[in-house]
């Protein structure tokens, strides 16, 4: 990936800042989530073509028919994940592109991030190798699985949408713990669920918006 990490002029501050503002705008109030949103160059997230609609508040295509979020959805699941105040590590299901990640990887010490497309875990790698980020643990995987070997995680972020919340990152969430997952079909409704692991045995479960996600896949890895 040969991109500069000044980029062009459509990566300017200004115009950063004018993306805060609709996020400010919509109801985004942490101070340390919307200062994350202002530095992270999602221009560097996506491909050179789209480059003049990175600081757009719109989800935009990556390839492999996914998606990269509407900074809005990125900015509100990540504040709603760290409310209570900011976990060790959490565990992203779904890459993608890699800049929730990144925003993440700047307000928590440690990011473990899975994803199921080769393609995408490769460029998501080099951007944040561009960046300078150091604190991203990656691995290629289906992402329903999670990453079990460092369970259990105070906080998880699923960025794809299952029917139904898949057992396994239930299981794999401390007690205390909170995920923040979409759940739903990719024809139907979805909605933005956070989940809340209050004992060994028994969770909470909150609806905070309609959201449209790419869907998440079971089989096999590629």
């Amino acid at each position: 990936m040969q991109r500069s990490i000044q980029g062009i002029g459509m990566t300017s501050q200004r115009t950063r800042d004018r993306l805060v503002e609709r996020l400010r705008e919509k109801g985004i109030t942490d101070e340390r989530v919307l200062e994350v949103m202002r530095t992270t160059p999602r221009h560097l997230f996506i491909d050179e073509a789209l480059a003049h609609r990175a600081y757009e508040d719109s989800s935009l295509p990556i390839g492999h028919g996914q998606t990269i979020s509407q900074p809005y959805i990125v900015a509100k699941m990540t504040e709603v994940l760290l409310e209570p105040g900011i976990p060790d590590f959490v565990l992203e299901v779904g890459t993608g592109s890699g800049y929730q990640s990144a925003v993440l990887s700047r307000l928590v010490p440690k990011v473990y991030t899975v994803e199921r497309i080769s393609g995408l875990l490769d460029k998501a790698r080099e951007a944040h190798r561009l960046i300078g980020i150091r604190n991203i643990y990656t691995k290629h995987s289906d992402g329903s699985w999670g990453w079990p070997q460092h369970a259990p995680y105070p906080a998880i972020m699923v960025t794809a949408a299952p029917e139904q919340i898949p057992e396994s990152l239930l299981e794999q969430l401390a007690v205390g713990g909170r995920m923040v997952i979409p759940v739903g079909t990719i024809s139907g409704d979805q909605q933005l669920k956070l989940i809340t692991r209050v004992s060994v045995t028994n969770f909470e479960e909150h609806t905070l918006d309609a959201v449209r996600f790419v869907p998440l896949l079971d089989g096999s890895v590629r």
